[in-house]
């Protein structure tokens, strides 16, 4: 059978849509109908919810769904991180058992990576997972962990051999959350945001099914999880119906869904920099006609443009069927650079003032906000050195950085405890 091409894709998911898309339904049972179909993933197997359709078609049917105000899959980690894990590496038991739940929004997770002493240095975790029986019992901590409050699940990776090198020793599990022995507490910032969480894990039980991928070869499954997480994507906002149309059920509740998930995210504009904000806040400021002021903004625009030339080129390729490669750590850390430049650019303009938080002055307060946010930038995700690192190894083919603990056991290394 040939491959269909993108008009022949666009006319068919049209004619689906013209025939399916109910707003009345109700969330659940739209998204019910949407897997059935096949296009909820239609670049997945057909096994597997999907139409095994090129890497294109998951861009064509997005832009229908958008096109006629129809309800996609559910935002979140569990889309965008867990699902293409477990459809990559999962055994067909753990498939049947949550991708389709997944999708369906039935089910939400989190990502249970980052510790206290094993951040940048993922693989020198400590959390530790020990066979009992049939179920695996966890202890350990981890932090930075965005939903962890409400997930139902937690990709979670830990340490299941100390005898080995320390990537060698790490297993991937589906944790369940909503047991005893799973303790979230969230985590204020200094920007008085609590986005994040830690989780403190105390005999926690985990089915042995439950584990992804093969036992202590879980880095491997968590470089999948990072490459989607670190691969070119906006956060925007999705916009559901038709202007001047009957919104329904269906568009009332995935409303009401997007607007508790961007909660979390709602400092994320200034974590970034805002340097969309930077001409206006100088005119507004008066400065706009400083030659150095002119200079800086001109110096942040140009890179700003040039780092979205290198996303849309990242885009190119994933619309190709490329899987995510090393152009999610250049953006990664273009991103940061970006976050910087714009804290000095909008401390150029705004002196002193820029730490006016008053909340009768909503762009100062905004101001504000950019400046102690946009450290986290160069930190979530993957700092910059990290970045720097894998670009070095994987693009300009650089040695790997000499650390003296990956050729050793794990338990033989100084762990700091």
């Amino acid at each position: 059978m040939s491959t269909p091409t993108r008009e022949q894709v666009r006319a068919e998911i049209a004619e689906w849509l013209a025939d399916a898309w109910d707003p009345d339904i109700g969330l659940a049972e739209w998204r019910e109908r949407l897997v059935a179909s096949g296009w909820a993933v239609p670049s997945w197997s057909r096994e597997w919810y999907g139409r095994g359709l090129p890497a294109w078609a998951d861009t064509i049917v997005s832009e229908q769904l958008r096109a006629v105000g129809a309800v996609g899959t559910p935002l979140g980690a569990g889309m965008s991180l867990a699902a293409p894990t477990l459809y990559t590496h999962a055994s067909d038991e753990l498939k049947h058992q949550f991708l389709r739940p997944t999708l369906t929004g039935e089910l939400t997770w989190c990502q249970l990576f980052s510790e206290p002493s094993a951040g940048s240095d993922l693989a020198g975790m400590k959390a530790t997972a020990v066979l009992d029986g049939d179920e695996w019992v966890v202890n350990g901590q981890k932090v930075w962990n965005t939903s962890a409050h409400h997930a139902d699940l937690g990709m979670l990776v830990v340490r299941t051999n100390w005898d080995v090198p320390k990537h060698h020793g790490i297993s991937y599990f589906v944790l369940p959350m909503h047991q005893t022995g799973v303790e979230v507490r969230p985590i204020l910032q200094m920007n008085q945001h609590a986005s994040f969480n830690e989780v403190f894990l105390t005999d926690a039980r985990i089915p042995t099914a439950n584990l992804v991928g093969q036992l202590d070869d879980g880095w491997r499954v968590a470089r999948t999880t990072l490459l989607h997480e670190r691969a070119f994507a906006t956060m925007r906002r999705p916009k559901f119906g038709q202007p001047g149309t009957h919104m329904g059920h269906t568009v009332a509740e995935a409303q009401a869904e997007a607007d508790e998930h961007f909660r979390t995210y709602v400092w994320y504009p200034q974590r970034a920099g805002r340097a969309d904000l930077v001409i206006e806040r100088a005119r507004t400021l008066g400065v706009a006609d400083d030659p150095i002021v002119r200079q800086a903004i001109t110096d942040l625009v140009l890179f700003v443009r040039i780092n979205e030339w290198t996303a849309s080129r990242a885009r190119a390729a994933r619309a190709l069927g490329r899987p995510p490669g090393p152009e999610g750590s250049l953006g990664k850390l273009a991103a940061s650079e970006v976050a910087r430049r714009s804290n000095v650019v909008h401390s150029l303009i705004g002196g002193a003032g820029g730490m006016i938080t008053d909340a009768g002055r909503p762009h100062d307060a905004t101001i504000a906000e950019v400046l102690i946010s946009t450290p986290a930038q160069s930190i979530a995700g993957g700092t910059d050195e990290i970045q720097r690192n894998i670009l070095g190894e994987s693009v300009l083919g650089l040695p790997r950085e000499p650390t003296g603990d990956t050729d050793r056991p794990f338990r033989d290394v100084v762990r700091g405890i």
